[in-house]
C-alpha cells in the first residue's frame, strides 16, 4: 500500500479532497491528511501540522499554485516517489523542482487513478 498524504484535505463532503481521503482508504492506502482547520474525513484525523512523516509514497495536491509555495519545502522534507497535482493544483514551478529531485510529478486526478486502478 502506498502511504499518501493529502495536502489541502477538507471535511466538506463536496470537495475532491474529502472524496480522495476516503477513496484511498477504501482502497487500504494509509492516509495522512493535511489541512488549515483540525476536523476528520471519516476516522481519519484532518491535522494542521507539517510534522515529519516516514515512508511518504505519494503526496497528492488539493491547494491552488500560490497557496503551494509556503509548502515546498515541506513537501520535499517528506522525501515522496511521487507528486500528484490533481485538477486546478497544476504549477509547472513545483512540478520542474520536483523532477530535479527525482521525484516523478504527475498531472492527474488522484480519484481517477484509484477507480481505474493506475494509482
Amino acid at each position: 500500500m502506498k502511504k499518501t498524504v493529502v495536502l489541502g484535505a477538507s471535511d466538506n463532503p463536496a470537495r475532491y479532497s474529502y472524496l480522495a481521503v476516503q477513496r484511498l482508504r477504501s482502497h487500504q492506502h494509509p492516509v495522512v491528511a493535511i489541512g488549515r482547520r483540525p476536523s476528520k474525513v471519516g476516522d481519519t484525523e484532518i491535522i494542521t501540522e507539517h510534522d515529519p512523516i516516514d515512508d511518504v509514497d505519494t503526496v497528492t495536491l488539493y491547494v491552488n499554485p500560490t497557496a503551494q509555495k509556503e509548502y515546498y519545502d515541506y513537501i520535499f522534507s517528506l522525501h515522496p516517489k511521487r507528486i500528484i497535482f490533481n485538477p486546478g493544483a497544476e504549477n509547472e514551478e513545483l512540478e520542474q523542482l520536483a523532477r530535479e529531485k527525482g521525484i516523478q510529478a504527475l498531472e492527474a486526478c488522484t480519484l481517477v487513478l484509484l477507480s481505474t486502478g493506475q494509482y
